[in-house]
């Protein structure tokens, strides 16, 4: 799965177990501007280093895998858990640092009778 959005926020990486490392990143999803949604992502092991040179207000994309499982508690009822792992991301650049293409001049075709070299 696939999303673009805007960098709100970009965790620092933590070692949650000795063999596990997680970092997050939210992202600022906006497709009703009047209610913004705040998406949080997670990266995991290796792809922590993901994150390391993504700034916050960066436009990215951002590719990740929806993962879900049970939990139980101790009273035994059961809990769902929904995460979406990141494992790839690519920076747009900012929403206003977009450049407009540069064209060439425009021709001069206005032309006299005197420089007509057209045989009709």
């Amino acid at each position: 799965m696939e999303i673009k959005g805007k960098v709100y926020e970009v965790s620092p990486t933590t070692q949650v177990t000795e063999s596990l490392k997680k970092r997050e990143l939210i992202l600022e999803y906006i497709e009703n501007p009047q209610y913004p949604e705040y998406l949080k992502f997670e990266a995991i092991q290796d792809r922590c280093a993901l994150l390391d040179n993504v700034k916050v207000g960066e436009d990215v994309e951002v590719f990740f895998n929806l993962r879900g499982r049970p939990w139980t508690d101790k009273t035994g009822k059961k809990t769902y858990f929904n995460s979406l792992q990141l494992w790839k991301l690519n920076a747009l650049g900012s929403a206003g640092t977009a450049s407009t293409p540069e064209y060439a001049a425009p021709a001069d075709i206005s032309s006299t009778a005197d420089d007509d070299d057209l045989p009709f």
